[in-house]
């Protein structure tokens, strides 16, 4: 019966996550948690191990989901490759910071701040986006309705942003593209389906580094992974198939609410300690 749980908590979660461009951590976390209450099989699943777990998985939901984007035409590689100068380095920062620290109120101030980009989210319309100088990436992408967008950054602006990305990953195991996929909408100019595309890349490259670092630890539970993979695999094919008939409004009010559940979830998490 265990076997049978994770491979569907595997394919729920890399479903979502593919979707959104939120790799899908921020439900495995909590839910290996939770389980390990109410399983023989599954108990002593410390926090680290969770987070550990969670990045291995997000691997191959990444990898599953930035092959079928990249069949769509969706993902941006030399931007994620740029932002993947900062998530990088800023993952093993994080997975440094996750060794010992005691991030209850960090966890409810995250929080805040995550359901506070959700609701700016909702009037991204009315915002403008950073001011491109004449150096930066500039890109141009098609929508599906036919109409042509433009988008570009500035690419220090973008390494500093993503080391910060990077960092809560490592840290908290939610695979970065909370916060990744708002920050290129609202501050880039990103059109929704391209920044979920391309947070999947970078969510590949992110959970990388960090599952490595969580390996070299101990914090990995091989029996939990090779029952979430081939889940997280197949869910990261269908979140992708899912996103292609969604329109940019429905992606993005998806995306806000789970931005509200995570920063939820967050000051739960500092709240409680759970």
């Amino acid at each position: 019966m265990e076997w049978i749980v994770l491979a569907l908590l595997g394919l729920v979660a890399a479903i979502l996550g593919s979707i959104m461009g939120l790799g899908g951590g921020i439900i495995i976390v909590p839910a290996l948690m939770i389980l390990s209450e109410y399983s023989s099989i599954l108990n002593g699943i410390t926090p680290q191990i969770a987070v550990g777990t969670s990045l291995l998985i997000m691997i191959f939901t990444g990898l599953s989901s930035t092959l079928a984007y990249v069949k769509q035409k969706k993902v941006d590689i030399q931007s994620g490759l740029i932002f993947f100068i900062g998530s990088g380095p800023g993952a093993l920062f994080g997975v440094w910071l996750n060794k010992d620290i005691n991030v209850d109120v960090f966890l409810i101030a995250f929080g805040i701040f995550i359901v506070f980009v959700s609701f700016v989210l909702m009037v991204r319309k009315h915002i403008k986006p950073l001011q491109l100088k004449a150096k930066g990436i500039q890109r141009s992408y098609v929508n599906e309705t036919g109409q042509t967008m433009h988008y570009g950054f500035q690419p220090i602006v973008a390494v500093i942003i993503s080391f910060f990305v990077g960092m809560f990953s490592g840290l908290f195991g939610i695979g970065g593209g909370s916060l990744m996929v708002p920050a290129m909408i609202l501050l880039f100019a990103f059109p929704p389906h391209l920044a979920v595309a391309t947070s999947m890349f970078l969510v590949f490259l992110s959970a990388t580094v960090s599952s490595i670092s969580h390996i070299s630890l101990g914090n990995v539970d091989w029996f939990y992974a090779l029952a979430l993979i081939p889940g997280a695999w197949v869910g990261g094919q269908l979140g992708a198939a899912i996103n292609r008939r969604m329109t940019s409004d429905t992606v993005v009010l998806m995306l806000r609410i789970f931005l509200i559940i995570i920063g939820v979830r967050l000051i739960y998490q500092g709240v409680t300690g759970l």
